[in-house]
């Protein structure tokens, strides 16, 4: 199933939306993350008609798969910029709340854009996400092409040093990539915290995106940076940028990493 198809949503016509999240997109049991916000994206542009332009989620609790209801309610409605909240529900609960603003992407190029150094492509060597020695507790690598460069995945190598720095490159399996997918490669790196052996489920409590440009066709690179690890608390930071050098979203997020 391709990500378009597997994101999508139902409006009931009252401004909710009905939703399957898929076994396909889960880290151990729970649905992505990321995949969430695409879904909770979705349903605000398709009830408003606008260009996805920021998201920032707070996660309450991590649903199940299966069917989930997505409530929205337009909090400002402008020329410019569209604000709408967002919830995800499953079984009475909400799982996550958001705040999508939607507009218009320019189409025109950065006038001033300051961006990592990624290859295009992936590097020789780099690790194809769907071979990754997770247990098949990463689902997400079996449904779109995601590939890691072994450089800077220091833990592949068992060294535990850092820097917490990651070089990934992605594209959803089957069709191009969208302002969605753009979205949802914000969050698909694994945690940049493996780079001093902390493995295991690193929860993301908030997280926020900024989409800048709809993606040319083609690979979509992901650059991962951590400024600080205090405790279990860390920062993740993702600059996407599309086969075009063009940056298509900016992620950054709160999360928590196993205890030493």
């Amino acid at each position: 199933m391709t990500f378009s198809k597997s994101s999508s949503v139902r409006s009931l016509g009252d401004g909710t939306f009905t939703a399957m999240l898929p076994s396909e997109w889960t880290v151990g049991p729970k649905p992505h993350g990321g995949f969430l916000l695409a879904v909770m994206t979705r349903a605000a542009a398709q009830l408003v008609g606008g260009d996805p332009l920021a998201v920032s989620a707070q996660f309450l609790r991590a649903p199940e798969v299966g069917p989930v209801l997505i409530r929205t309610d337009v909090r400002k409605s402008g020329r410019t910029a569209t604000v709408v909240a967002v919830s995800l529900e499953q079984r009475g609960q909400v799982c996550v709340e958001a705040s999508v603003t939607t507009g218009r992407m320019p189409d025109l190029r950065a006038d001033y854009v300051n961006l990592p150094p990624v290859p295009a492509a992936p590097t020789p060597g780099a690790v194809e996400m769907a071979t990754f020695p997770t247990g098949g507790a990463y689902k997400v690598g079996a449904l779109c092409d995601l590939r890691v460069d072994r450089e800077s995945a220091s833990f592949l190598d068992r060294r535990t040093d850092g820097p917490l720095t990651l070089k990934l490159w992605a594209r959803p399996v089957d069709e191009q990539p969208d302002p969605f997918f753009a979205l949802l490669a914000g969050d698909l790196s694994m945690p940049v915290t493996f780079n001093l052996g902390r493995f295991g489920w690193s929860p993301t409590v908030q997280l926020t995106a900024l989409l800048r440009a709809r993606p040319a066709p083609g690979w979509l690179r992901i650059h991962v940076t951590c400024r600080a690890v205090h405790g279990q608390w860390f920062d993740e930071d993702a600059t996407v940028i599309d086969s075009a050098g063009r940056l298509v979203c900016q992620a950054r997020q709160l999360a928590l990493t196993p205890a030493v």
